[in-house]
C-alpha cells in the first residue's frame, strides 16, 4: 500500500520534537505497520534529515544525529541556536557538548593509541619482573629437591646419635 507523501511527512513530524512519539505509538494512532514507519524513519536519515529515536531525552539520540545537530547549528548565532534547540527539544550546553565531542573525536584515537602504548609498555614491564622472579624461585625448587633427594639416600646409611644424651 502506498502512501501519500503529505501523510508520510505529517508521520514523520510526530517523530521529531517536540512530540518525540515512539514509533509503537505512531503505530496505534494511525493504524500503519511499525516495519513501515521504521523504514521511512531510516528513509529520512538517508536523505540527511535529523531523526531522533522515540526517546523523549537526547540521550536516545544517535551519533549521527547528534553531528547533524552540530552540522547544522555550525553557522547559526546563539538567537538561531535558542530557536533550533527549542523546536527540537534540546538545550544549547547540550549543541555545545556534543560540538566538543566531534572536535575531539580524531584526536580521541592519538590519545588512545598513547595511554594504550603506556600500559602496555607497563605490562611489559610488569611480565619481565615476574618471569624473573618464577626463574629464581623454580632455582630454588630444583636446589629443595635435590637436597630432599640427597637427604633421603643418606638417611639409611647414617646412623642417628642423640648428641644431647650421651651414653
Amino acid at each position: 500500500m502506498s502512501y501519500p507523501r503529505e501523510r508520510k511527512e505529517a508521520v514523520l513530524k510526530k517523530m521529531l520534537p517536540p512530540n518525540n512519539k515512539t514509533i509503537p505509538e505512531i503505530s496505534k494512532e494511525e493504524g500503519i505497520s511499525e516495519g513501515t514507519l521504521y523504514n521511512w524513519r531510516k528513509a529520512a536519515r538517508a536523505e540527511g534529515r535529523l531523526m531522533p529515536d522515540g526517546d523523549t531525552t537526547p540521550a536516545g539520540w544517535c551519533a549521527a544525529d547528534k553531528f547533524a545537530a552540530v552540522v547544522e547549528t555550525a553557522s547559526m548565532n546563539e538567537t538561531a541556536v535558542s530557536a533550533y534547540c527549542r523546536e527540537r527539544g534540546l538545550y544549547a550546553e547540550q549543541i555545545s557538548e556534543w560540538r566538543a565531542a566531534c572536535e575531539q573525536a580524531n584526536d580521541w584515537e592519538r590519545h588512545q593509541n598513547k595511554q594504550l602504548k603506556a600500559i602496555r609498555k607497563a605490562d611489559e614491564k610488569r611480565i619481565k619482573e615476574l618471569e624473573r622472579d618464577l626463574k629464581r624461585k623454580e632455582k630454588a625448587l630444583v636446589e629443595t629437591a635435590a637436597l630432599l633427594v640427597l637427604r633421603k639416600k643418606a638417611l639409611p646409611q647414617m646412623e642417628w646419635v642423640d648428641y644431647r644424651n650421651p651414653l
